[in-house]
């Protein structure tokens, strides 16, 4: 199954701890709530210094995309995000103090239930890749334009801040995906999904 997603589509709720806004993409099952999911795309608005939500048994990775950064610091381990589209990875039962540099930021975030599904992050931009097989692949366009294919089925452009989404069930066939930038400032976000427990 295939979705095109836009920004009018993606469900602007509160944070799981109250501290902030998020734009929910995607989440299987579908409809899941915040504690509920398997995996999980979403984009953070974060407006303010604080606290990150407790996700415990769910590994992160966040993506700076707009704003000048943030420093993220827990016990024994920190990591200032200051470049955009460099993912940060940590698990979510960490307790993360966020320390915005100067305004606001939104960030990309992918979460995945540890046990359940594993999930890499990869950041496209200046080259056509070709990605591994999966149960689930999610493609956030940051910025520009991209093509993408699945097997033998026709190209799709996927514009800024649309989400193209592939998703196979066990008994399908897993088409091989291909993606080509089209413009010289892309930058997509692809998650790539794979079941570890049935």
């Amino acid at each position: 199954m295939q979705q095109l997603l836009h920004p009018s589509d993606y469900l602007r709720m509160p944070w799981k701890n109250g501290g902030g806004e998020l734009l929910d993409i995607y989440a299987q099952p579908a409809g899941a709530g915040l504690g509920a999911f398997d995996w999980r795309a979403s984009i953070a608005l974060v407006q303010r210094s604080g606290p990150f939500s407790h996700f415990p048994g769910v590994d992160r990775t966040i993506v700076l995309l707009d704003g000048v950064g943030m420093r993220l610091e827990s016990a024994g381990w920190s990591a200032d995000m200051a470049t955009a589209f460099e993912p940060v990875r940590f698990p979510g039962e960490m307790s993360i103090e966020c320390t915005l540099t100067d305004g606001p930021t939104r960030d990309f975030n992918l979460m995945v239930r540890r046990g359940v599904v594993q999930g890499d992050l990869v950041v496209v931009r200046d080259r056509a890749v070709t990605l591994p097989s999966a149960d689930a692949i999610l493609c956030f366009v940051a910025a520009g334009t991209v093509n993408v294919v699945a097997g033998d089925g026709p190209a799709r452009r996927i514009d800024a801040e649309c989400t193209w989404i592939l998703e196979t069930d066990a008994a399908d066939a897993r088409p091989i995906v291909a993606l080509s930038p089209l413009t010289d400032d892309t930058v997509a976000l692809v998650a790539i999904i794979t079941r570890t427990a049935s």
